[in-house]
């Protein structure tokens, strides 16, 4: 997991609800196995807990993706 400030959190919420091709009014593609799930990152307030959008969402925002990395030293 990597942890995210308020501002960063705000930041990525809206990222999700607007970029994420798994994400459908709130709800997660991925996770729903016959019943509505919620996405995890629009719940989220801490950090970031989905593999999909840190690996495939999260990097179309360079500036945020970069600043979340060096935040969590992993770059």
């Amino acid at each position: 997991m990597l942890k995210l400030t308020a501002k960063q959190s705000a930041k990525v919420r809206k990222l999700a609800r607007r970029e994420c091709c798994n994400c459908v009014d709130g709800n997660c593609l991925l996770l729903d196995n016959g019943e509505e799930c919620k996405c995890v990152q629009l719940i989220s307030r801490y950090g970031i807990y989905c593999n999909y959008f840190l690996k495939a969402v999260l990097p179309t925002e360079k500036e945020l993706y970069d600043e979340i990395l060096q935040q969590n030293k992993i770059r």
